[in-house]
């Protein structure tokens, strides 16, 4: 905005004090107030704005960039994939030809290892539901650090420890 040195503001009050008068002078500094915050208000919205602009041809530039990358990973990838699969296909055709060619032999190389129509020796271990109740709280301290430091498990009235406790009448 325009740069004003205390002189300058100084001669454009007393002017304003001459001219419009010492009554009327508070209303209209309070009105010019106003209208500088909303003016000041206006040009900051408007370089937000600008700014927010700026960012999002960044933001558009960068996407474009990232996907370009993002394509030619894909294609070099797909590239290689395609390669190794040619020469595994190859090596595969060999040695499925190699086989048949060599006669007798082991009967199926690969074959021996693997036995295919053999069920498993024993079956998987099959899945035991826990039997715990979920809904019920619990206390996170151990059972053994409860009894071992005389914490009461279970509530029990006045008149019961008293039956408890009481020693034996004697015969």
């Amino acid at each position: 905005m325009i740069d004003f040195g205390f002189d300058k503001i100084a001669l454009i009050g007393a002017v304003a004090l001459i001219v419009i008068g010492p009554e009327r002078l508070p209303k209209v500094a309070r009105t010019v107030g106003h209208l500088m915050g909303k003016a000041q208000r206006y040009v900051a919205d408007v370089k937000a704005e600008v700014n927010r602009s700026i960012e999002l041809e960044e933001l558009k530039k960068m996407k474009t960039d990232f996907e370009d990358a993002a394509r030619n990973v894909e294609q070099s990838v797909s590239s290689e994939v395609n390669k190794t699969s040619s020469e595994m296909n190859q090596a595969w055709e060999s040695l499925s030809s190699s086989d048949g060619s060599s006669g007798g032999g082991s009967g199926g190389g690969a074959t021996d290892s693997y036995h295919a129509g053999e069920p498993l020796s024993e079956p998987p271990p099959a899945y035991t539901h826990p039997r715990k109740n979920w809904r019920l709280k619990r206390g996170a301290t151990p059972q053994w650090y409860k009894q071992r430091h005389g914490v009461r498990a279970k509530a029990q009235s006045g008149a019961a420890r008293v039956a408890r406790f009481r020693p034996p009448r004697p015969l």
